[in-house]
């Protein structure tokens, strides 16, 4: 096999893609230094059990794990960073107030996400810790748009969901792990035999119930009425309505399109709480997630309400309007106290100026230039890049 040859999955990024990718992060990271964000940068790989919450069986498949040398233990590389921005603000920062902590990094997973077909993602996202109302979700979400918008990504449909309501029916019905997780897979596939055989046993207004999830979907009002009728008078799914209902109330005002999806359950074994996904025509696959996961902290010795949202760089780059690559200026090689001065005085104004080693005009459209260095009367002139 030649060397060359990269893993299935695992793709370079060439220069124009490389350098949008960068532009993006440094403008996403600034917002969110101006919101207040603090940036963390946690390390590629940990121990395995820091990785896992709680032993997650999801995350334990995606992960790629390898023994350290020096220690014998299990390392994994990361296929999510929120683990580890929690495990920090749960054990290093120990703060007793709001903590707002953004990051940016590659993950890994051992299988490919999505129908983009990718195993390595460059994730980007914000993390608020030691607030539990609805105020944190909805700056959150808020934050999230405004990124979009700021990159000029329109036409964003914003779904919101609750774990809640889920929750709170298989706790009341007393359902073991084993009968939760075989509904927890069906909702998520929408495999109607399958939920119509699991809920069979259970008492007729939990089994109506949880078979009319995969319906309550689509605009605020209408879902939330239904949700009303069909669902038990449960004061948790209560709660997850209200706060439904005002986020949407509240987010309607910031964005045109917001749907309710009570059975999407993303996460739903470390998500506590109100859950959304953002959603573009050009995108198969949501190009935002987060929620409420309010017990992650836990497994690090520390409890802590917190909520926040996680992107793709690389998808966002495939949906950003296609823009020219930046021009160079070209200048010869040439030993020239002159044209030196010059060079930098262009490159101290923030142009690119690529100096050609080998002196081949000829090759001037490799280096990407749309003007060169031209000596004029004694002078070193930007002039329009000749066609000779």
């Amino acid at each position: 096999m030649p060397n060359w040859l990269l893993p299935e999955y695992i793709n370079d990024m060439l220069p124009d893609e490389a350098w949008r990718v960068e532009q993006i992060r440094a403008q996403m990271l600034a917002l969110l230094r101006k919101s207040g964000y603090q940036l963390v940068a946690p390390p590629l790989l940990e121990y395995a059990e820091s990785l896992l919450i709680d032993g997650s069986a999801e995350m334990d498949m995606r992960s790629f794990k390898l023994v350290d040398q020096l220690s014998g233990r299990t390392l994994a590389v990361r296929a999510d960073i929120t683990p580890q921005v929690a495990r920090i603000d749960a054990h290093l920062l120990n703060r007793q107030g709001v903590t707002r902590l953004c990051y940016a990094g590659s993950v890994l997973h051992t299988q490919p996400v999505g129908l983009t077909r990718t195993r390595e993602l460059m994730q980007i996202g914000a993390e608020l810790y030691g607030h539990s109302g609805l105020e944190s979700d909805l700056e959150i979400q808020g934050l999230l748009l405004e990124s979009l918008r700021m990159l000029g990504i329109a036409d964003v449909h914003l779904d919101l969901g609750h774990v809640a309501v889920f929750r709170a029916l298989v706790q009341h019905a007393q359902l073991d792990k084993d009968i939760e997780a075989a509904l927890f897979i069906a909702l998520q596939s929408k495999d109607s035999t399958a939920l119509q055989n699991l809920v069979a046993p259970l008492p007729a207004n939990l089994a109506k119930a949880l078979l009319a999830l995969p319906s309550l979907y689509g605009k605020p009002n209408e879902v939330l009425a239904r949700a009303q009728q069909v669902l038990p008078d449960l004061p948790e799914i209560r709660a997850a309505l209200a706060d439904l209902a005002r986020a949407a109330a509240q987010l309607e005002t910031l964005l045109g399109s917001i749907g309710i999806d009570l059975a999407d359950l993303r996460g739903y074994h470390y998500h506590t709480g109100m859950v959304f996904a953002a959603y573009h025509a050009g995108s198969h696959d949501a190009i935002a997630l987060g929620g409420r996961y309010d017990d992650l902290g836990k497994s690090f010795g520390r409890a802590r309400a917190a909520t926040g949202f996680s992107m793709d760089l690389r998808q966002l780059y495939r949906l950003m309007t296609a823009q020219a690559s930046e021009r160079a200026i070209y200048a010869p090689h040439q030993n020239d106290v002159l044209l030196h001065a010059k060079i930098a005085q262009l490159r101290a104004a923030g142009e690119c100026v690529v100096i050609d080693l080998l002196n081949a005009p000829a090759q001037r459209s490799e280096l990407q230039c749309d003007r060169e260095l031209v000596l004029q009367q004694g002078i070193w002139q930007v002039v329009a890049l000749s066609s000779d």
